[in-house]
């Protein structure tokens, strides 16, 4: 009765929480407020960059550092000792397509430990090395696949939510198609990373480095999303040590808070040669400065623990911030980007996503690459596969095998061909 009751008063917490967030909400286009975008090419003592040059050495850095500063907070840049353990390795997984591998991810600091457990399929067809797709799940490795053999994270003794059956979230994860298609894949719970409560930050990797301090937050502190990001990193190290594993071709895919996550993962660490960010929304692709669905006062408000304290200052106040996210998407040029929107998830703002992708246009452009050429959305299912790739689909904020057609397409050609 007493779980009952736990169970009750979350349902109503979140339910309240989402009837708050849901009032004056604006998903009226005719009521998107004037705006102008803070200038992508120009730098903060007003010199035009016109080069790759003056990209990477002047703007770049200047961009980098207002993220870090005012959205995700700073990536720590100590080492935390990081071991592995294999835990399972099964070379008749999924039919006998591929080998599964379950690895435990120790992370210490010497008096505390912090454990994760990534999941991993490779193809068994295909010989020599793999590209590989790194995503984050969100309810447990147990939640992609029914295979009994699946462990479960130890970070759900923890969270004390509960817990999803096995399967429950396999639609998210082809494995099958993904490694027919001759991927890899390589994901982990986010929770292992960060537990996604702000009580819970104690518990994150995080609190394993230098200086941290349960009781004291500075503005610029990283706080969850620059954790995932971080750990988004960790397993590409893993993967360096593995034989099987293209490392020139890492791709990495997030939804949701995960497509945040994913694009500052990919803003920092060009070992991700594709980012590919699903239904992100505020403070992932979608332009701030629009106001449209969840805006940054709701983010804020609703999830305090995933951007940095400085971020909250912009509340209402989004033509105040010295960036827009098109700034985060051009950061990952000359990589590939690929941007994913469904037409019935207003919330995550699908126009502000597109318009996003295309205004970072210009940086993919001093490459001499191919950005998105107009600022006319395409219709459903018209996905645009240039170096900067979008599609929306029909439906609602999910992953579907119509995202994931259209990921392998995308990193097929930039992959394969």
């Amino acid at each position: 009765m007493c779980k009952l009751r736990i169970l009750t008063g979350l349902i109503v917490l979140v339910l309240t929480t989402h009837m708050f967030a849901q009032r004056d909400v604006n998903y009226d286009e005719s009521k998107v407020p004037e705006y102008v975008l803070p200038e992508l090419l120009k730098s903060s003592d007003g010199k035009k960059i016109t080069n790759v040059k003056g990209w990477e050495k002047i703007r770049r850095p200047e961009l980098m550092e207002l993220f870090a500063r005012e959205v995700y907070g700073r990536t720590q840049l100590d080492k935390i000792d990081v071991s592995y353990e294999l835990l399972t390795e099964n070379p008749k997984a999924l039919n006998g397509k591929a080998t599964s591998k379950q690895v435990k991810f120790i992370f210490s600091n010497g008096k505390k430990s912090i454990e994760a457990i990534l999941l991993m399929y490779i193809p068994n067809e295909y010989k020599g090395k793999v590209p590989v797709f790194v995503g984050y799940n969100f309810k447990g490795n147990h939640t992609t696949t029914l295979d009994t053999t699946i462990l479960y994270s130890p970070v759900f003794d923890l969270i004390k939510d509960p817990v999803l059956e096995r399967g429950s979230q396999s639609n998210r994860w082809p494995f099958d198609k993904i490694i027919e298609r001759g991927y890899a894949v390589a994901t982990m719970c986010y929770h292992d990373i960060f537990p996604d409560k702000p009580e819970l930050k104690d518990h994150s990797i995080i609190s394993l480095f230098p200086g941290y301090d349960s009781k004291v937050t500075a503005p610029d502190e990283w706080q969850a999303i620059g954790a995932w990001a971080w750990g988004s990193s960790r397993i590409v190290d893993f993967l360096e040590t593995q034989k099987c594993i293209d490392t020139n071709k890492i791709a990495i895919m997030g939804h949701s808070r995960q497509g945040k996550a994913a694009l500052w993962a990919g803003a920092q660490d060009e070992r991700f040669r594709v980012v590919i960010s699903n239904d992100s929304g505020s403070g992932g692709a979608a332009l701030s400065r629009r106001k449209f669905g969840e805006t940054l006062s709701i983010i804020n408000t609703a999830f305090p623990h995933w951007f940095c304290k400085n971020f909250s200052q912009y509340n209402n106040k989004e033509e105040l911030l010295p960036i827009d996210q098109h700034q985060l998407l051009a950061l990952i040029a000359p990589r590939k980007l690929y941007v994913a929107s469904a037409d019935k998830d207003q919330w995550a703002d699908p126009k502000g996503e597109f318009l996003s992708a295309y205004y970072a246009g210009p940086v993919y452009q001093l490459y001499g690459l191919s950005p998105i050429k107009t600022d006319k959305m395409p219709e459903l299912h018209q996905p645009i596969m240039g170096d900067v790739g979008y599609h929306i689909r029909a439906g609602v904020h999910e992953v579907t095998d119509y995202d994931w057609k259209c990921f392998m397409d995308f990193t097929d050609k930039h992959f394969k061909n």
